[in-house]
């Protein structure tokens, strides 16, 4: 029998110990030395905000008070990638964004959604409002920054209509900046199907980083999964050219390639002088990892809405059924 949780935060001890890094444990033992010094007290703030934005993705909400769907009919199930763009400090038209982006996945009767960029702050909790307005169950890990510390974090979310389970969470490379990780957060997902793997993931941007990571995130799948199929979407900052994808896309199946071979695959657009894109990168992915239970890719598609975007890069979309 699973038990289901109502908003429910879930510690992870497991992370909890390989991820405390030595230099987060000097920086907090640096910090509480500090603080006895009287002189210093008008930065106490500053610190505990900075020791709060260093402290370990360690935990995880998840949420399954909305009615579980309970169809036993095996369907097509259509899955959503998307960066959010947070935008923080600006956080500029995003209640607008959101629920533009909101009406676009109940338009394509979304099952699954892969998330990143999710931002949390005082007055908005992006992960909480997209599953109360699409009554979605839900799982969250903060990433970046940190809601209590300083007001801010941003994170990983998978949301489904299906129950979720068994979730996990894992920082990609030990980053010497205490500040900034890249994790890839995953769960089960119950559906009238049989049992998929979901992952979604935000590599980092310099190229031997993500490289590292392409393939510490395709190991640990592959450790987490076994021989159960898996859809891994996310934000990989590195386009279709880069040896790591390419390696990716000989034992992962590329959705949109296998659907679209010669088509357009730009996600993202850095934009130049005048605000004229100059550099066009596909940077967003859905892949299938094959396992006992074959799954078919039906459809993948590129959304994006010009009027108002929900992000500035475009989502991906696919849909799948078993074979």
């Amino acid at each position: 029998m699973v038990i289901y949780l109502s908003a429910s935060l879930i510690y992870l001890p497991n992370v909890t110990s390989e991820k405390k890094s030595r230099l987060f444990l000097s920086l907090r033992s640096l910090g509480r030395r500090l603080s006895r010094i009287k002189i210093l007290r008008p930065l106490h703030p500053l610190a505990r905000g900075a020791l709060y934005t260093a402290e370990p993705a360690d935990r995880l909400w998840i949420d399954s008070s909305p009615v579980i769907h309970t169809s036993k009919d095996c369907k097509i199930i259509t899955v959503i990638s998307a960066n959010l763009w947070h935008d923080y400090p600006h956080y500029r038209r995003i209640n607008e964004r959101l629920e533009a982006f909101a009406q676009m996945v109940a338009i394509e009767n979304a099952d699954i959604m892969l998330l990143q960029e999710v931002a949390r702050t005082p007055f908005l909790e992006v992960n909480e409002w997209l599953a109360q307005r699409l009554k979605m169950n839900y799982v969250y890990s903060r990433v970046n920054g940190h809601q209590r510390g300083i007001g801010f974090e941003e994170g990983l979310a998978i949301l489904s209509r299906y129950p979720l389970h068994t979730p996990n969470l894992k920082q990609l490379g030990m980053s010497t900046n205490p500040f900034v990780r890249r994790l890839v957060l995953g769960a089960l997902v119950d559906t009238p199907c049989g049992d998929l793997y979901a992952f979604t993931t935000h590599l980092a941007i310099a190229p031997r980083q993500n490289a590292a990571q392409l393939i510490e995130l395709q190991n640990w799948v592959g450790d987490v999964c076994g021989d159960h199929a898996a859809i891994i979407g996310g934000d990989f900052n590195a386009h279709e050219t880069r040896i790591g994808i390419r390696k990716i896309q000989t034992e992962w199946v590329d959705t949109l390639r296998q659907s679209k071979p010669g088509s357009d695959a730009a996600t993202h657009e850095f934009n130049g002088f005048l605000g004229r894109p100059w550099l066009r990168q596909r940077l967003d992915y859905i892949f299938l990892k094959p396992g006992h239970q074959s799954w078919q890719v039906n459809e993948t598609n590129h959304l994006h809405n010009p009027e108002l975007p929900h992000s500035d890069h475009k989502a991906v979309l696919t849909r799948v059924i078993p074979s």
